[in-house]
């Protein structure tokens, strides 16, 4: 039984910061995608991009111990991630700018945690506990004083999109965690293509095809499915064999700062006063957390994986 520490090793740090990054990057290069092709179709094509990968890698990720009844885990995954989590955020971006749904994204240790609690028996003490409140309350005011624009026509309805999309992450996560003791981040990732193909499959059929591929919003495609979809979730997946479901949400707090930069620097987009105060407060809640004791964040030793 692994004897899961207070702070997550260096290596995990490592790998959940470069996975951060590519999953804040995400939201810019949606964003230029859906400039010159059907949301839907995006989300299939990238999908389809990560399978063809994977079928060239197959016999790496060929390697695991299948236990009886794994397959409702394995397809529970993938229905929380991609399928219902890219539905939701297609809807999120149509309506939010990429900035504002990068900062929802910061809720998701608060679900992660109430969830964990309930199903991995991980404990937390009140000061994190108080940080995450913070957050959840920053993270409200942030969609609350949003404005209507081209980019952003309907931000309070593509602000809760984005909270479904975090609802579906917390499911992933606690489903990624049971399963990471068996299965390779390698094979968990491509079953993930795998059924994200099938599941976005009929995008072709219901969605206008294109008749011309723009440079940029191709190259944002292509990068969604190979450097995204394989190397975020790679990266993620690999750190979850090594620390608790808990400690792993609490980075995901690092998605609104690469988000709102490279929003910034790429797409151009700015915050209201208000909303940079209520990123200031969600940042407030996530150092609120990060000071608390040592023996903040546990696992009980009943831990289901």
């Amino acid at each position: 039984m692994r004897n899961w520490s207070a702070k997550p090793n260096l290596l995990a740090s490592m790998l959940l910061v470069c996975a951060m990054f590519l999953w804040g990057s995400s939201f810019i290069a949606l964003k230029i995608a859906f400039t010159a092709y059907p949301p839907l179709l995006v989300i299939f094509i990238r999908m389809l991009i990560a399978s063809s990968c994977f079928v060239f890698i197959w016999k790496y990720a060929n390697r695991f111990k299948y236990q009886a009844g794994d397959w409702k885990y394995l397809a529970l995954m993938g229905l929380f991630e991609p399928c219902l989590y890219f539905l939701c955020e297609t809807y999120a971006l149509q309506n939010t700018t990429a900035s504002a749904a990068g900062m929802i994204t910061a809720l998701l240790p608060l679900l992660v945690v109430i969830a964990a609690a309930i199903f991995l028996k991980e404990k937390i003490n009140k000061q994190v506990g108080i940080g995450l409140a913070l957050a959840l309350i920053g993270a409200c005011w942030l969609s609350l004083s949003g404005k209507s624009s081209a980019d952003a026509p309907n931000p309070l309805l593509g602000n809760f999109f984005e909270f479904l999309a975090m609802i579906c992450a917390t499911g992933y996560t606690l489903v990624v965690k049971k399963l990471s003791s068996r299965y390779s981040a390698l094979f968990l990732t491509a079953i993930q293509a795998f059924i994200g193909t099938l599941f976005f499959s009929p995008a072709l059929f219901l969605t206008d095809l294109p008749t011309e591929f723009p440079y940029t919003p191709t190259i944002a495609i292509v990068y969604l499915g190979i450097v995204v979809t394989l190397g975020a979730y790679g990266l993620y997946n690999i750190s979850l064999s090594y620390i608790s479901a808990t400690q792993a949400s609490v980075f995901v707090n690092l998605i609104p700062v690469f988000t709102i930069l490279l929003a910034f620097i790429i797409l151009g987009e700015k915050l209201t006063h208000q909303q940079l105060m209520a990123v200031l407060l969600v940042f407030l809640g996530l150092l609120v957390s990060q000071i608390a004791p040592s023996a903040t964040i546990e696992e009980a030793e009943a831990s289901p994986s």
